[in-house]
């Protein structure tokens, strides 16, 4: 009996320092006017799309350009991007349903597939006929969506550690499934659990995300508690976490018919990038005839965020925009060109 009741003891111990733990870590959600209050700006609107009050960024005038973030991120990831391209195009940076200050769908919209009918609806609204698109990550995998989808459309594409890239060889088949999340960041996996998902909903730890910025990017130094806190508070962003969990589950599949590929194509990648490793990056150049794949050796997953200024000039020279020499010195490439 004696024994029963140290072992009764010991679980109850540990039961109560979890509890404990957990309590330590609960997050509220942050309101969305006081996150509003923090990280507009200007340039910022909330433009009504199919149901959804996004939150579009303009900044700059002449050809339009869409920036599209990757998961977990927001439309601040391009800040840099839109300040060096726009005295020569019309940015517009977006908040995908469930990230930074959009917020959730109610009718829970999330695919690949979604977003890239949501940015099309969003171009007609704004009457944008034609438009460049740039996407990282996630973003990346819808803009491949919407170049397939409405090539005519699409003035160039601009893939920055893309999801997306085909499993196979582009000669196997014109159109072929492809796997959105690409990589194999510990993150999703985790968050797959449902256990952890339901903890995530309630005690979201910072600490997490000061690992998950490290992760991506190539030079940990440069994480700092700025960048750790606006991708934190935007996640508590009300409605936001259920969001993220409601879209993982998601199935992640794509369908890209890449000969239809044909516009002009510039890949950047990060050389150090462990989300989505090179390899894909060069399955994409492999797969989109006539692109060119530029890679930054010492960058993450993130380098348009990492080292903003080295490749938003690599991208202003494929727009056509003769950079300065003097301007920008970008970091040793690998250009693997036609």
């Amino acid at each position: 009996m004696s024994w029963f009741n140290q072992v009764f003891k010991i679980s109850a111990i540990i039961l109560l320092s979890l509890v404990f733990f957990l309590m330590l870590l609960f997050r509220s959600d942050i309101p969305a006017v006081e996150l509003e209050e923090k990280y507009w700006t200007p340039q910022s609107h909330f433009v009504e799309v199919d149901g959804v009050n996004l939150h579009v960024r303009f900044l700059g005038e002449g050809d339009p350009i869409f920036l599209l973030h990757g998961s977990f991120a927001s439309l601040h990831t391009w800040d840099v991007w839109q300040q060096e391209l726009s005295p020569y195009f019309m940015t517009i940076s977006v908040d995908f349903p469930g990230h930074g200050l959009t917020g959730p769908d109610l009718e829970k919209r999330y695919s690949t597939l979604d977003y890239s009918k949501l940015i099309l609806k969003l171009a007609d609204k704004l009457q944008l006929p034609r438009f460049h698109l740039a996407g990282n990550s996630m973003g990346g995998g819808v803009a491949l969506q919407i170049a397939s989808d409405h090539p005519d459309r699409v003035l160039s594409l601009n893939l920055v550690d893309a999801a997306g890239a085909p499993q196979f060889s582009r000669t196997v088949p014109d159109s072929i499934q492809t796997n959105q999340r690409g990589g194999g960041a510990w993150i999703f996996k985790l968050l797959e659990n449902p256990l952890v998902s339901n903890i995530f909903l309630k005690c979201t730890p910072k600490f997490l995300f000061a690992m998950n910025m490290k992760e991506v990017y190539g030079d940990e130094a440069k994480v700092n508690a700025e960048v750790v806190d606006r991708y934190y508070e935007l996640m508590l962003r009300e409605g936001n976490r259920q969001a993220t969990l409601d879209r993982l589950r998601i199935p992640k599949q794509m369908n890209v018919n890449f000969e239809k590929l044909t516009m002009p194509t510039l890949i950047l990648w990060g050389g150090k990038d462990s989300w989505i490793p090179l390899s894909q990056g060069q399955r994409l150049k492999d797969a989109i005839t006539g692109s060119n794949l530029v890679v930054f050796e010492e960058a993450g997953h993130v380098p348009m965020e990492e080292i903003p200024t080295e490749t938003v000039s690599e991208y202003l020279r494929f727009l056509g925009v003769e950079v300065r020499k003097n301007y920008l010195q970008p970091p040793k490439q690998l250009v693997y060109a036609d």
